[in-house]
């Protein structure tokens, strides 16, 4: 259990589900670092059950001085840092996923923003505090391949991100900085009850199981697995590219 010993990483939004999964899967295999998020409570929940080996940074990843502080503090308290993960992105807390008949100019700008341009930014200024070397994982979203109903500028966002994996890495060649997408399909995390009332969740969780050909929805474990191989010298050979981590949800369909 040593595949990221002494390795230190940073994972935004790692306080909770997909990202504290794979914060946890981190801690298992020897790397030590920092989460962040924005909820003070989350945070220092998930920081006392990775013990020592991470610290929590409170930092929202639109504000760009939050994201100065987030690698700041990381490597002053660690060194440089080997693995920085993007996964802070998702539901924009009170603006609701609708269509484009209802959709308005800031809703766009908010979604674009905590999903695009943090993502963006995000990599830029941990630039300066990044080994050469590093693995960045930017977490995308089976929702850049497929369209759902009212999901279409969430998963513009995440079809743009994974283009990033390509073109950020061209553009770090010289420090042999790896990114690579990792797309996660339908997780059980508490993201459902954000968008979708209490009374309607288990027929919502139902409906995403009938199109999941593994039969089953996702763990945040299960991303943190695959995060640890894009992160580990395993996979030193792969750049530029995205992993699919839902299930066969993308690329097969079930005859029902």
């Amino acid at each position: 259990m040593d595949k990221l010993k002494n390795k230190v990483a940073v994972i935004t939004g790692g306080n909770s589900g997909i990202g504290f999964g794979i914060a946890e899967a981190f801690k298992n295999e020897g790397a030590k670092g920092a989460i962040t998020g924005r909820n003070q409570n989350t945070l220092n929940s998930s920081v006392k059950a990775l013990n020592s080996n991470f610290i929590g940074i409170t930092g929202d990843v639109t504000n760009i001085n939050d994201l100065e502080g987030i690698f700041k503090q990381t490597s002053d308290r660690f060194g440089e840092i080997d693995i920085l993960v993007v996964n802070a992105g998702g539901v924009v807390d009170g603006v609701p996923l609708e269509t484009i008949l209802d959709i308005t100019e800031d809703n766009y700008d908010q979604y674009m923003n905590l999903n695009l341009k943090g993502a963006y930014f995000t990599v830029k200024k941990a630039l300066p505090y990044l080994k050469d070397g590093a693995s960045v994982i930017l977490i995308g979203s089976s929702a850049a391949h497929r369209a759902y109903p009212g999901m279409a500028i969430y998963g513009a966002a995440k079809a743009a991100l994974i283009h990033f994996a390509k073109g950020l890495s061209l553009d770090l060649l010289s420090r042999k900085i790896r990114v690579n997408a990792l797309s996660p399909g339908t997780i059980e995390t508490p993201v459902f009850t954000k968008f979708v009332p209490e009374n309607q969740l288990s027929q919502v969780k139902q409906t995403w199981l009938d199109i999941t050909p593994s039969n089953r929805l996702g763990l945040p474990s299960d991303i943190g697995n695959a995060a640890v191989f894009l992160a580990s010298e395993e996979s030193s050979f792969i750049v530029g590219t995205e992993i699919l981590s839902d299930g066969g949800l993308t690329n097969m369909s079930l005859m029902k």
